[in-house]
C-alpha cells in the first residue's frame, strides 16, 4: 500500500494561521445556475437583506491589490458608514505587538473551498467624513480613514501613492442577509449577494468561527449545504476580485 500523509504542508501551514488568528471566515460561493434553488433551499428573504454600497480604491493598473493591499468604504442601510485598509496575505506572528493589540485591528483566515488567506484589517466605524460626499469629490479621500489607517495604508501601500491618488472603483451594491437555519446546528449564517453594474452576480455563503472551531466549523458546514442539496465545491469567485477587474476595465475604456 502506498504511504500517504496525514498532514500535507498545505494543511500544516493553514493550521497554524488559523492558530494565531482572532476568527475564521468560512465562505463559499454558489454557481449563478443555482443561485433561485439555493435561495430557495434556504427559505431566504430577500426583504429581510440588509443594503450596502461598497466602494474600492486603487490605481487604474490596481498596483494597490497587486501589492496586497485592500482600500474600502461602505454605506450600510440602518447603521451608517465604515471603511477598512486591508493587507493579505499576513503572518499573524509577524505583526507588531501594536497592531495586534489594537481594537480596531482584526486577523482573520478566510478559508474557501480552493484555497484560504489570512488578512489584516484596520477598520474604521466612525469615519471622519461621510462616504457619500468623498466618492463625488467633494472631500479628498483620505478623510474616509483615520489617522492608524492611513499609516497602516502608509506602511504597505506602493511607494510613491497616497490615498488621494486612487481613484473611485464602485459602487458595488450588496444584499446581506444574516439567518440561522433550525437544522444547522452551529447557529448564524450569512448569505451576501453582489449585484455588478454588468448584470452578473455573486452569491456567497459563509460563517465565522473561532479557531479552535474552524475545521469542524467547516466540516459542519459542508454536510448541512449537502443535505440541501447546494453544490459546497463548485468554481469559486472572489468578490473584492471580480469588483476590482470590473471597474478596472471601465477607466481603461475612457479617454486619456
Amino acid at each position: 500500500m502506498a504511504d500517504t500523509k496525514l498532514l500535507t504542508d498545505d494543511a500544516v501551514a493553514l493550521l497554524a494561521l488559523i492558530k494565531d488568528a482572532d476568527s475564521v471566515e468560512i465562505k463559499l460561493t454558489v454557481p449563478d445556475s443555482e443561485h433561485r434553488s439555493t435561495i430557495r433551499a434556504l427559505d431566504l428573504d430577500p426583504l429581510d437583506a440588509q443594503i450596502r454600497q461598497v466602494f474600492f480604491f486603487d490605481t487604474p493598473d490596481l498596483a494597490l491589490n497587486q501589492a496586497g493591499v485592500v482600500a474600502r468604504a461602505r454605506r450600510v442601510q440602518g447603521k451608517g458608514d465604515d471603511s477598512v485598509v486591508k493587507l493579505r496575505p499576513v503572518v499573524p506572528n509577524q505583526l507588531s505587538a501594536d497592531l495586534r493589540t489594537s481594537s480596531d485591528l482584526v486577523v482573520e483566515v478566510d478559508a474557501m473551498p480552493t484555497g484560504y488567506v489570512c488578512s489584516a484589517t484596520y477598520k474604521c466605524a466612525k469615519l471622519p467624513t461621510p462616504v457619500w460626499p468623498a466618492v463625488h469629490g467633494e472631500a479628498p479621500l483620505r478623510r474616509l480613514f483615520s489617522k492608524p489607517q492611513r499609516a497602516f495604508f502608509a506602511e504597505h501601500a506602493p511607494e510613491g501613492i497616497s490615498i488621494d491618488d486612487l481613484h473611485v472603483l464602485g459602487p458595488i451594491f450588496v444584499l446581506k442577509l444574516r439567518f440561522t437555519p433550525s437544522d444547522y446546528q452551529r447557529g448564524r449564517l450569512v448569505a451576501e449577494l453582489w449585484l455588478y453594474p454588468d448584470g452578473s452576480r455573486i452569491l456567497e455563503l459563509s460563517t465565522k468561527s473561532l479557531p479552535a472551531d474552524a475545521l469542524a466549523t467547516a466540516l459542519d458546514l459542508r454536510t448541512f449545504l449537502q443535505a440541501k442539496g447546494i453544490d459546497a465545491g463548485g468554481d469559486q469567485q472572489t468578490k473584492t476580485k471580480t469588483a476590482l477587474e470590473f471597474f478596472a476595465g471601465e477607466l481603461a475604456q475612457q479617454p486619456a
